[in-house]
């Protein structure tokens, strides 16, 4: 398919992983009735943001991929013919865990998972063909990498999408929180127009740990060229969906030939953490 609806899901969150994980269902539904054809959510959207913090009890909160949770909304893709990125804290085994993102096809099947690479993961870059269009999957910090999305790409992806949690302190002026916000937006865009393909930004609001916390939303979607689709609002919980066109890649790659053109013979330094006499 050429054109693909795209759902995004903007949520806040709470304690309480039951309620969260009801709240997203029935916002994919939402996006489902509007027409959403591939649905993504925030990262981590069943829980509160708890990254930052070293608190044992979090791990709790995690639970094996595929689970209970991929199997509810395996359900709800199935019932409404839709793709859905689910992210959730995955338990690989007692004392091993990763922040996962899992991938539903239309029908309800699980078509596998992708591992925040920059945490680390160890499964490597992944592309899911799914019913509607061949989407990568990167996650939140992988987003500040031009070489994820660039192998992503290579790989065959048609879209990007990054399921995301990042958000401001509280205690920041205006001036910094626009400059983050800009930057963080900026660099994914770059992503967009590089390797010539959209790009699906996926972020929570709302105010967490406290208050010292306030996620900054803006979930987005970026065509090829980089130029923004759509753009959430930064305090408001959303469901967006936005048509895109696939078939336009051929067309970007062609007037900007970016792919053709890598010089792939000289870019062995990349895989050097720094290039210097050592």
């Amino acid at each position: 398919m050429d054109k693909v609806s795209i759902g995004l899901i903007q949520m806040s969150c709470t304690k309480d992983k039951a309620v969260n994980i009801q709240t997203a269902i029935s916002k994919v539904k939402e996006a489902a009735a509007k027409g959403a054809q591939i649905i993504c959510l925030q990262e981590l959207f069943s829980s509160l943001y708890f990254c930052d913090v070293e608190d044992y009890e979090q791990f709790k909160l995690a639970e094996s991929i595929p689970g209970p949770t991929t199997e509810a909304f395996a359900k709800i893709a199935a019932e409404y013919k839709v793709v859905i990125v689910v992210s959730l804290f995955e338990k690989r085994a007692q004392g091993i865990y990763h922040n996962t993102t899992a991938v539903l096809d239309a029908d309800g099947t699980y078509l596998g998972k992708y591992r925040k690479m920059h945490t680390p993961g160890d499964l490597g870059y992944k592309v899911f063909k799914t019913a509607y269009a061949n989407i990568g999957i990167l996650i939140c910090w992988d987003q500040w990498y031009p070489e994820a999305a660039r192998i992503t790409a290579l790989m065959g992806a048609e879209i990007l999408f990054y399921p995301t949690a990042i958000g401001w302190a509280a205690t920041q002026d205006e001036a910094t929180n626009i400059e983050q916000y800009g930057a963080w937006q900026t660099i994914q865009r770059s992503h967009a127009v590089a390797n010539g393909i959209h790009v699906v930004s996926v972020n929570r609001v709302g105010l967490e740990q406290d208050g010292a916390m306030k996620f900054w939303g803006g979930s987005f979607i970026a065509n090829p060229l980089g130029t923004v689709l759509y753009q959430a609002s930064h305090d408001r919980e959303e469901v967006i969906v936005q048509e895109i066109d696939t078939s336009k890649t051929d067309s970007y790659r062609t007037h900007w030939p970016f792919m053709r053109d890598r010089r792939i013979d000289s870019y062995q330094p990349i895989t050097r953490r720094f290039i210097d006499d050592e």
